[in-house]
């Protein structure tokens, strides 16, 4: 097992920090649009499943880009697709914050994942290339920069929210600016990777060890976007049947619960689990948890208080989840990372791309529990095609945790 990188994680160069920063702002962008998902389908006259489409639009054109992110990057270098990416995201959230229809907020949200994609891909590679400690410092230190946007996002989504649902686009749009300008003063051009193929990031799906954990998390991804987009439709419903009165301001409290769990979860818990268990078992014990906290989700819908601790308690959960499937991807093949994460981020998101789409029939299938029990579904498909195709990974990843190691040697041996 590769030793903890803990005490290397503060000693960063100024260029590490940056893209952190930026980081952290991009995924603020991402969790601020929650909070308000029930003001602007009410403000704009939407359903439910419209404001979801928010989600779709922006996660499937997020999950095509990656699949190119790379290709582009080896062309006009990882800098200048890190400020490209972020340009864009300004320019189409300020758009969204200034439209008058829902359909325009969706579309303008494709236009929002483009941007976020390029940025994304190369914020992982670009801190993996430049962090001091080496790749697992690198995951560790992008991961928290994720928990960190998380776990604000829904709290200025759902302050800003509370004046305007144009407000957090808005906000996000000046966030973002400050981002590109951080990242233009600190990043220091660097050498342009190696030329790959246009289609490179498709290509990198035939090694076996990054199609299966980027096919599990596409199904793990179903669920986490399932407590992002259909979440705070289910809290309101919750507390409307509760009787309880609640604003966007409510809503992003509750989600920031969430995202500082997950945050901490993200950065305490997946190398002792690792380390105690082992990589396949740790994930599959992951999911079981978040499968059984959904099924709980699912049979209490309209419990105000059991749907608040159940969104919070997840947060621990997807963010032990993120961090384990992030690591396992990047360190399964000999691919570039560039090439390795922007293909397996681009496969998982198609799970939440996916997830809206299915949630009215899943709605009008089972009711309001309908996309808890299709999480439920999604996370055991992630389980099994795990337990099925875990021995194409590395030997690495495949070694025994302590706990199962000590199991194997104090068995009686048998005789003959």
């Amino acid at each position: 097992m590769s030793s903890s990188p803990a005490g290397q994680i503060l000693k960063q160069p100024a260029s590490v920090w940056a893209i952190t920063f930026a980081t952290a702002a991009s995924f603020i962008g991402i969790g601020l649009v929650s909070p308000i998902l029930p003001t602007i389908a009410e403000q704009l006259g939407a359903t439910a499943f419209e404001s979801m489409l928010l989600f779709t639009s922006y996660l499937l054109v997020t999950a095509l880009t990656m699949f190119f992110a790379g290709f582009i990057s080896t062309r006009i270098g990882v800098k200048a697709t890190l400020v490209t990416g972020l340009i864009i995201i300004v320019l189409f959230a300020s758009l969204a914050g200034l439209s008058d229809t829902v359909g325009q907020v969706i579309g303008l949200r494709a236009g929002w994942g483009f941007g976020n994609a390029m940025f994304m891909t190369m914020a992982l590679a670009g801190i993996v290339g430049a962090a001091n400690g080496g790749s697992a410092a690198a995951i560790i230190l992008y991961e928290a920069a994720l928990g960190a946007g998380m776990a604000l996002g829904p709290l200025v989504g759902g302050t800003l929210g509370s004046i305007s649902w144009r407000a957090p686009f808005l906000g996000t749009a000046l966030m973002m600016g400050l981002a590109a300008a951080t990242v233009t003063i600190f990043v220091k051009p660097a050498d342009k990777p190696s030329p790959v193929p246009l289609m490179a990031g498709f290509s990198a799906l035939r090694e076996k060890p990054l199609l299966l954990l980027a096919a599990t998390a596409l199904c793990y991804n179903f669920s986490f976007i399932c407590l992002l987009a259909y979440a705070p439709h289910a809290l309101a419903g919750a507390a409307a049947a509760s009787g309880a009165s609640y604003t966007p301001l409510t809503l992003g409290t509750v989600f920031f619960g969430w995202g500082v769990l997950l945050a901490i979860c993200s950065l305490a818990l997946p190398e002792p689990m690792i380390e105690h268990f082992g990589l396949v078992p740790a994930i599959l014990t992951t999911l079981a948890a978040m499968g059984t906290m959904m099924t709980v989700l699912a049979l209490n819908t309209n419990n105000l208080t059991v749907v608040v601790i159940g969104i919070i308690a997840l947060g621990g959960f997807q963010g032990i989840a993120n961090t384990l499937f992030t690591q396992s991807a990047l360190n399964a093949t000999a691919l570039p990372r560039n090439i390795a994460s922007s293909s397996y981020s681009g496969f998982r998101f198609l799970g939440g791309a996916i997830f809206p789409l299915l949630s009215a029939p899943l709605i009008a299938l089972w009711g309001a529990p309908g996309p808890f029990w299709g999480s439920v579904i999604a996370l055991c498909a992630a389980a099994v095609l795990l337990i099925c195709g875990y021995r194409v990974l590395p030997a690495t990843q495949r070694q025994r945790g302590r706990i199962f190691s000590r199991i194997a040697t104090s068995a009686p041996a048998h005789t003959h």
